[in-house]
């Protein structure tokens, strides 16, 4: 029976929003391919083919303003005008990608159409501007092949127009380097370099020295305050570079920039006329000759994807989930029954059937933890999916604040559960964001330490046991322990008298406190004191953990630690004041027992000491308020835990074992403690609430400091 038309409509438009947001992450990648000088024509063949593609797609669901706006932007995709202004058409694939995903994003929520006119005005400029010709003159050493021609783009222009409108000066500078130098790499590296020596640099060309075994002629705008010939002579480098060009910004100029700008803005919110049916729909010429262009360089991949397709079923992740939480309901019948047979061995110890029980139950065992290994390994998936989206959201960070900031990614290929790594966007954006905007140093500041003036923006990714740890870290200025302990102080997070009795941990940890913020402006990117809440909120949601590590002059890294799952652990159940309590086993470093006489006070901490080590005690019975009167001779069962590279005891009244617990998340209106994150039911049907470790330790020795205080 053929399904009814507003339902394959449904179908076909949620499968459109699917891939389309893939086919956008493409154009990121390869718009930074190009920006780079690395993609090539191979680059522009790639954005082609995902433009066209979304093209189609778009006229196929009724999006016809998104599919004209693609059908005009082809005009730009072309290997001629890629090669010639390859700036300006890298700088137009970000923009149409931003744009495309603006309209899409409109187009799912059901709401009013931004519109694209931006857009088309950078695609009718790059079309109808004639691309600078280089003049031909024989190669000399003291005469260029290229002129400076400082056709800046489009976010260029605005850069230079806000810094003129602070009052400071802007240079138009252009230095052609020595063509008998062998090495264009390092002579544009020390151009740079000089160039950071004498300001800050807004614009530069090229800006990766990827392209630069190919450049004859660095351009820049410098905001600098250097007399012109100061300019002049230091860029005057013996046997690196020949002639130099400087010319100061026309504010006049750049003022009538912004006047387009703001002209291009204001007719990008008024309607939009509907595009034309033959646009929507190209017409069978025009398709074929699109698709017959990349036939021959595309058949054998063509055949790998139809391989491919055969073996690959698209299943809703709800089916996986639906099938996941059937497999933990029979964890928890195999708890059931271990615990019925268990109890018939007692009762009936030389039975011959309790042997014949217990081969059954371990055999079923064997299979439900294969059956349940199988389906993890259907939600688990690629950090890279993840990771994609972050080198854009960094070059235009970078771009926004005047610094030269790389990207480093390794791990990719680490696995991890969907329903944590959706989560872990948000937390990773706000950290990658604090390393370009707080981390890294402007680019005079890292020459002056002696430091390249690019920085780097580290972000890995690896197995440690049950858990995957991702590390976010930048070779910056570091945080300074003091300073940060000092504004603490002065936005009355926390008083002198506490602030002298923090550790050097626990001092780091005070940026995670909700509106602590280093900067007294807000500014576009950061300033208002949420970002760090904001991790360390999501990482406890995630039941994972936060850890920075951090040296004056040289970075900080962040270190955060998830599990692998949240459908299930293996937890350590504890009894305190007839509460039962789940410990993860994996955060168990070992079990042991002291007196209340081996448990001393120490800063206002009670700690005990084992071995060669004295370990902070945390008692749970605060939780409920309950527990037996301290005597001296009194013996308490101690869980050792690790917290990131920190130890801590768990006080309990009595150990109950170990089990395997289907995790339930509790529903908002029966618990609003932080101290829980989860419950499980055993197979005697008891309920057992599962801790929320870093929480429980921060809170409960905050505590009882604060009762020392007292």
């Amino acid at each position: 029976m053929t399904p009814p038309l507003d339902d394959r409509s449904s179908d076909l438009r949620e499968l459109f929003f699917e891939t389309a947001h893939e086919l956008l992450q493409s154009l990121n990648e390869d718009g930074l391919a190009l920006e780079r000088g690395t993609g090539g024509e191979e680059a522009i063949r790639r954005v082609r083919r995902v433009v066209h593609t979304l093209k189609g797609d778009a006229a196929a669901i009724g999006m016809r303003e998104l599919s004209q706006l693609a059908h005009d932007f082809e005009d730009v995709l072309t290997p001629e005008l890629a090669s010639e202004r390859a700036a300006d058409v890298a700088e137009a694939v970000l923009a149409a990608a931003d744009t495309f995903e603006s309209l899409l994003s409109a187009a799912a929520k059901n709401l009013p159409s931004p519109g694209g006119e931006s857009l088309r005005a950078l695609i009718r400029r790059l079309c109808a501007e004639p691309a600078p010709k280089a003049p031909r003159v024989a190669v000399d050493s003291k005469a260029p092949r290229q002129q400076a021609s400082f056709e800046w783009n489009e976010y260029e222009h605005s850069l230079i127009s806000e810094t003129l409108a602070k009052g400071e000066t802007v240079y138009h500078v252009g230095v052609s380097l020595d063509l008998t130098n062998l090495m264009p790499s390092a002579a544009w590296q020390l151009v740079r370099n000089v160039l950071h020596s004498c300001g800050s640099i807004l614009v530069l060309h090229p800006a990766d020295d990827a392209h630069a075994e190919h450049v004859e002629v660095v351009e820049a705008a410098l905001s600098s305050t250097l007399p012109l010939e100061t300019l002049r002579k230091r860029l005057r480098i013996p046997a690196v570079t020949g002639e130099v060009v400087l010319d100061r910004a026309d504010v006049a100029g750049e003022a009538l920039h912004e006047l387009v700008s703001a002209q291009h803005g204001a007719a990008e919110g008024a309607a939009i006329p509907s595009a034309a049916p033959s646009a929507a729909a190209p017409s069978a010429h025009a398709a074929a000759a699109a698709a017959g262009a990349g036939a021959a360089n595309n058949l054998s991949a063509a055949s790998r994807a139809a391989a491919l397709v055969d073996k690959t079923l698209r299943v809703d992740s709800e089916r996986i989930d639906d099938v996941l939480n059937l497999v933990g309901e029979l964890i928890i019948g195999k708890s059931m029954l271990s615990r019925t047979v268990a109890e018939f061995d007692r009762r009936f110890q030389r039975d011959p059937l309790a042997a014949r029980f217990a081969d059954a139950l371990g055999f079923q065992s064997r299979v439900l933890d294969t059956l349940q290994k199988s389906v993890m390994k259907i939600r688990m998936v690629p950090v890279e999916q993840l990771f994609r989206r972050f080198p854009r959201i960094v070059r235009d960070i970078a771009k926004m604040r005047g610094k030269d900031v790389a990207l480093t990614i390794s791990g990719e290929s680490t696995g991890l559960d969907k329903s944590i790594l959706e989560p872990l966007a948000e937390p990773i954006t706000h950290l990658i964001r604090n390393c370009v905007d707080h981390g890294i140093e402007p680019p005079e500041e890292r020459i002056a330490a002696g430091k390249p003036a690019r920085g780097t923006i580290r972000l890995s990714a690896r197995h440690e046991g049950n858990h995957v740890v991702i590390e976010v870290g930048d070779d910056g200025r570091g945080i300074n322990r003091d300073r940060i302990v000092e504004r603490a102080i002065e936005l009355g997070f926390v008083t002198p008298e506490e602030a002298r009795q923090l550790t050097d941990m626990e001092a780091l940890g005070l940026i995670f406190i909700q509106g602590f913020t280093m900067l007294r402006e807000v500014t576009q990117i950061s300033g208002r004191g949420v970002g760090m809440d904001v991790v360390k909120t999501a990482l406890e949601n995630l039941k994972g953990t936060v850890n920075v590590q951090t040296a004056v002059g040289k970075g900080t890294t962040f270190f955060l630690q998830l599990p692998l799952t949240l459908a299930s652990i293996k937890a350590l159940l504890a009894d305190v004041g007839g509460q039962l309590y789940a410990i993860p086993v994996a955060s168990v470093v070992e079990i042991t027992r002291v007196t209340e006489g081996e448990i001393h006070e120490v800063d206002g901490h009670e700690v005990f000491q084992l071995r060669n080590q004295v370990v902070k005690l945390v008692r749970l019975n605060r939780l409920n308020n309950a527990g037996a009167p301290a005597r001296a001779s009194r013996r308490l069962f101690v869980i050792v835990v690790a917290l990131g590279d920190r130890k801590f005891g768990l006080g309990v009244d009595n150990l109950r074992g170990e089990e395997e617990l289907v995790i339930k998340a509790l529903d908002s209106r029966m618990t609003q403690s932080e101290f829980v994150n989860g419950a499980s039911i055993l197979g005697d049907g008891t309920v057992v609430l599962i801790l929320n470790l870093p929480v429980v330790v921060a809170r409960l020795s905050r505590a009882v400091m604060a009762e020392a205080l007292a």
